[in-house]
């Protein structure tokens, strides 16, 4: 029973991290990204779908992207997307969009970093409350000694400060990332 209780806190901080991941993925550095722009949801034939679904993403130079779209009338509303989200104005070619990414100034900069420690401090939140669920799950298992609970509270906080540091880990280059010039 304990066991089960560690494999599914570990899989639910392991989700956590990807998820965070995925989140600091979309967030801006100095280099164009593929990310910055695939997960956008844009209006297609009546439901919301992703860009990456649309057509093909490059990255051909570090401050461009270019989307390749595969049906000529979504065009229009990936273009209002990402105006909209991200505040460029695309080039338009045809099917093909393509996004000049400007410098990012030092204040932006330092405005990414605190979104990238909120971010990072939501993620340290939601495996803090998967420790905290685990935790009252081992305190009310029955028929298990003290010292028992003890080595398996002690095993789950490891485990929980092994995802923290990882979150932290990515956060530190994350930073490194988006201050570098």
């Amino acid at each position: 029973m304990m066991e089960d209780i560690f494999k599914s806190a570990e899989e639910d901080m392991k989700k956590a991290v990807n998820h965070f991941k995925n989140e600091i993925g979309g967030l801006r550095t100095g280099r164009a990204s593929t990310a910055l722009v695939e997960e956008l949801k844009v209006e297609y034939y009546g439901s919301k779908v992703p860009i990456k679904q649309l057509g093909s993403i490059s990255v051909p130079e570090a401050n461009q992207i270019v989307l390749q779209l595969w049906d000529s009338n979504a065009v229009p509303n990936v273009e209002k997307v990402i105006m909209e989200e991200l505040g460029l104005n695309p080039q338009r070619q045809g099917n093909t969009l393509r996004i000049i990414l400007p410098p990012l100034t030092e204040e932006r900069r330092k405005e990414l970093v605190r979104l990238l420690h909120k971010m990072a401090e939501e993620a340290r939140v939601a495996i803090r409350n998967i420790r905290r669920d685990a935790k009252e799950m081992i305190e009310e298992l029955e028929g298990v000694s003290e010292d028992e609970i003890k080595r398996a509270l002690d095993r789950l906080q490891k485990l929980t400060d092994r995802y923290i540091d990882q979150i932290n880990h990515l956060v530190e280059t994350k930073e490194k990332e988006i201050m570098e010039l």
